[in-house]
């Protein structure tokens, strides 16, 4: 079950998953348009996509499988590679833009934390939205650095590479998804968490906890 779970055992939890989810997904996207029209390429610019408004970037039927499974995706942002000024080595900014962006907003809670930490003026609340903010921004970072297509990891793999498992790519990512779901067993959330323990493990000592 997804977040929606949360909503009546402990609604503090589900409203900071939300906020967390929309702002950083939002910003994700944001990014990859960003680098994208930098780097020549106008199209997300000319679909209203280099804005903050979650209406433009959010997908209803990813949005409500959050909620209701555990998982879904946000509206990917569109780059013609053809506009880029260099296709292969700007495709590949734009892909870490996003992941990227995930990732210094986890660093940016956590030195919020220590700060807060340092000067003994955080409270409980506080502390576990922020928590939670560092925590999944850094999931969304690791889990989209994966070498699955459509993920962004994908595009640093060689053009060949892509071009043979772009077809089976979002199957295969699909189905073990689906496998977690119904075993128990997540291959990806073992992946992820294999990599994201020592970096948790870091941020813990670097906060003195």
């Amino acid at each position: 079950m997804g977040l929606i779970k949360y909503l009546s055992t402990d609604p503090t939890l589900f409203f900071s998953l939300v906020i967390t989810l929309i702002f950083s997904l939002v910003l994700h996207e944001v990014a990859h348009g960003y680098v994208a029209y930098k780097c020549g390429d106008l199209t997300a610019y000319y679909q209203g996509r280099l804005t903050l408004n979650p209406i433009n970037h959010l997908d209803p039927i990813g949005s409500l499988m959050i909620l209701f499974i555990g998982f879904g995706w946000a509206k990917p942002v569109p780059v013609n590679s053809s506009n880029l000024k260099n296709p292969r080595q700007d495709m590949i900014k734009v892909a870490i833009a996003g992941p990227a962006t995930n990732l210094i907003l986890a660093v940016i809670a956590l030195l919020i934390l220590k700060v807060l930490i340092s000067l003994a003026i955080l409270n409980q609340t506080t502390f576990n939205f922020l928590s939670i903010f560092m925590y999944v921004n850094l999931a969304l970072c690791i889990f989209n650095m994966l070498p699955i297509p459509p993920l962004d990891g994908s595009r640093l793999l060689s053009f060949e590479t892509q071009y043979r498992f772009q077809q089976y790519g979002p199957m295969v990512l699909f189905g073990l998804i689906i496998l977690g779901q119904v075993t128990g067993f997540s291959v990806i959330g073992e992946v992820m968490g294999f990599i994201m323990s020592p970096i948790l493990n870091i941020f813990e000592s670097f906060l003195g906890l």
